[in-house]
């Protein structure tokens, strides 16, 4: 069969390079893509992946039996819908059930409708009151812009004037529209925990559970950013613990397939969890899959990913199982200089041939691209994904670092400590 994957990421590359593994697929194709998708599949250039008629006129022209709708924004402007409409399979969910993670005001309003866990929260049109609402409250506190803010729309405040300047930042245009609303919420405690399901006519088929570390440089300081690294399983969740995920995670698929508040939910819902002393809470849903948790969370699958999201496309899920591999794997994030913040492109990379060499290691490319002498360069603020998969934790943790050492570019930049914190056990977060 054809599939055609949307997106342009290390999450894209991971999936395309999954479904590149299977028989069933005939021809792979990658919309835009980057550097490293082009040796899996067939990058595209001249599709919108935000405009539902240019991706069916591209899927019509070249026979493609599934679409995979790899970012939230297509979702969230309903591209699937119209997918759909036109009879295209589709992996990713309708424009209602994207609504859990294009607007953070609607995915807590969906959280207490269905009496799911998560923090204490106010939202604000305005700025007078959500400073005031600060001042009352204190900090710790997290502010969160309510639309999609390609991942930095949320900062956790150590103090009210780091909240008011948040606030401020929202409400004088830094995220644009997605900053017209705001979000204040009570700063919850403990690890943080990814629970990724795949969903569709109501029940969720859980993936492994992965732990992401947000924070920019090593011991978690710095600002937020769309993830440098992350690990699965997670070592420091108990059973206890995972089967309240698991709970609540079938509980958020049902209510997506509840008559009263129906949703054409069919691909992945991400549930991003605090690990409190009260049990896990959810802090964020998320309507695909993360980046960068699906590059330690496919690895794992050995079921194949075709059949798989052809299930979920389909509706077919009442025999759908998932099988993982007993291995632990790891990623850490090559960055650019800067990133989070201004980054310079075009620079050479190199290494990366070497570092796949070893054994269990997969790079895959976040943000890539060939100049034009056809020198792979970086294109972007996370540049590569480095993954590596070990019988052990701390083997998939020192083949990740041998592999990072290995690949070289200018102003490369990475955290040192990735799971560090957890291989010490859960007394490290206390």
């Amino acid at each position: 069969m054809n599939i055609l994957v949307l997106g342009s990421g290390g999450r894209e590359h991971a999936i395309a390079w999954a479904l590149s593994k299977s028989p069933r697929c005939d021809e792979l194709f990658v919309a835009p893509g980057n550097g490293g998708t082009a040796a899996v599949a067939t990058n595209v250039n001249d599709v919108d992946m935000m405009s539902g008629p240019s991706v069916l006129s591209f899927v019509r022209e070249h026979g493609v039996d599934l679409v995979v709708v790899g970012p939230e924004a297509p979702l969230v402007a309903g591209v699937a819908d119209e997918l759909r409409d036109a009879g295209i399979s589709v992996f990713g969910p309708d424009a209602a059930g994207a609504l859990l993670e294009g607007s953070k005001a609607h995915s807590k309003a969906f959280m207490e409708k269905n009496d799911i866990p998560t923090a204490a929260y106010a939202t604000f049109d305005s700025c007078d009151p959500a400073i005031a609402y600060i001042r009352e409250q204190g900090a710790p506190i997290v502010v969160k812009a309510d639309g999609l803010a390609a991942g930095k729309g949320v900062v956790v405040a150590s103090t009210v004037e780091e909240a008011e300047d948040a606030v401020r930042e929202c409400f004088d245009g830094k995220f644009g529209d997605a900053g017209k609303t705001v979000l204040i919420e009570e700063c919850m405690t403990g690890p943080e925990c990814s629970l990724l399901a795949f969903v569709a006519n109501g029940k969720a088929f859980p993936m492994a559970p992965a732990q992401d570390h947000k924070r920019a440089f090593d011991g978690d300081e710095g600002p937020n950013t769309g993830g440098m690294g992350v690990y699965s399983p997670v070592p420091i969740v108990t059973d206890e613990e995972m089967a309240s995920m698991v709970a609540i995670m079938d509980k958020a698929a049902a209510a997506t397939a509840a008559t009263d508040d129906a949703r054409d939910y069919r691909g992945v819902l991400y549930g991003g969890f605090m690990l409190t002393p009260a049990g896990p809470k959810i802090v964020e849903f998320n309507v695909r899959f993360g980046d960068p948790e699906t590059q330690v969370i496919l690895p794992r699958l050995k079921t194949d990913l075709v059949d798989v999201m052809c299930a979920v496309a389909e509706g077919r899920v009442d025999d759908l199982s998932l099988e993982w591999a007993d291995e632990w794997a790891v990623c850490v994030v090559l960055a650019s200089a800067g990133y989070p913040g201004a980054y310079e492109k075009g620079k050479v990379i190199l290494g990366i041939d070497e570092a796949e060499a070893l054994d269990g290691v997969s790079v895959f490319h976040a943000g890539t691209s060939h100049n034009a002498d056809g020198e792979l360069v970086t294109a972007g603020g996370r540049v590569l994904n480095v993954v590596a998969l070990g019988k052990t934790f701390e083997e998939a943790r020192e083949r990740a670092y041998a592999a990072c050492d290995l690949i070289s570019f200018e102003g490369k930049q990475f955290r040192t400590d990735i799971g560090a914190k957890a291989a010490r056990g859960r007394s490290a977060w206390e």
